[in-house]
């Protein structure tokens, strides 16, 4: 087991390394953002334990706008409070809005060239892998869930099902999945509390 897993959390050494970490995050984000914020924050940086980073990026999808931006802001508030807030998004933000204008005026000379195209194709590939390989390292974080593998794996393909399948409305069915489990996890940690402290 890595020691990200069992260790505690250690604080970013100031907000400008703050600020850096999420420069380097947002420019290394081409599609597969969650396996790169994972492995940075979890595993290099150590600024979230692999459960931290579970709940936080449950919540951080809750929440209107990018999730990885959502993440930052809620990391830079626990350190350093409102100005690691704004650093954090300053971080996010700056270098790659700069960046992705500059591409945006060449891209457009060469987005109909066959090379560009198959590019563009190919990272599609590359970022579904990702994703799916971050999925199955977070299962790990799931160990020891009030719910058990069973439920974990009942709600999360329910949830699968009605985004990819059925094609619901993302945010009916975070609200749906996210209602059902919070009430049947505490309902879960209610029973287990009544089983070990009878009346």
């Amino acid at each position: 087991m890595s020691c990200a897993h069992t260790t505690a959390a250690q604080a970013p050494r100031s907000p400008a390394a703050l600020f850096w970490a999420c420069t380097w995050l947002a420019l290394q984000g081409f599609g597969g953002v969650l396996a790169v914020v994972q492995r940075e924050l979890v595993e290099r940086r150590r600024w979230l334990t692999q459960e931290q980073f579970v709940q936080d990026w449950a919540a951080a999808q809750l929440l209107p706008g990018p999730n990885v931006v959502n993440l930052c802001l809620m990391i830079g508030g626990r350190y350093f409070g409102g100005r690691g807030a704004l650093v954090a998004l300053a971080g996010m933000l700056t270098a790659p809005l700069l960046l992705l204008l500059t591409l945006a005026v060449g891209f457009a000379h060469i987005a109909q060239h066959t090379w560009a195209q198959g590019a563009l194709h190919g990272m599609t590939v590359v970022a579904a892998g990702l994703i799916l390989g971050t999925a199955l390292r977070l299962t790990a974080a799931l160990r020891g869930h009030p719910l058990g593998w069973g439920g974990c794996a009942l709600l999360a393909g329910a949830t699968l099902a009605g985004v990819a399948e059925a094609r619901w409305p993302l945010v009916g069915v975070l609200a749906a999945a996210g209602t059902l489990g919070c009430g049947w996890t505490a309902w879960r940690l209610r029973h287990r509390g009544l089983q070990e402290h009878p009346r």
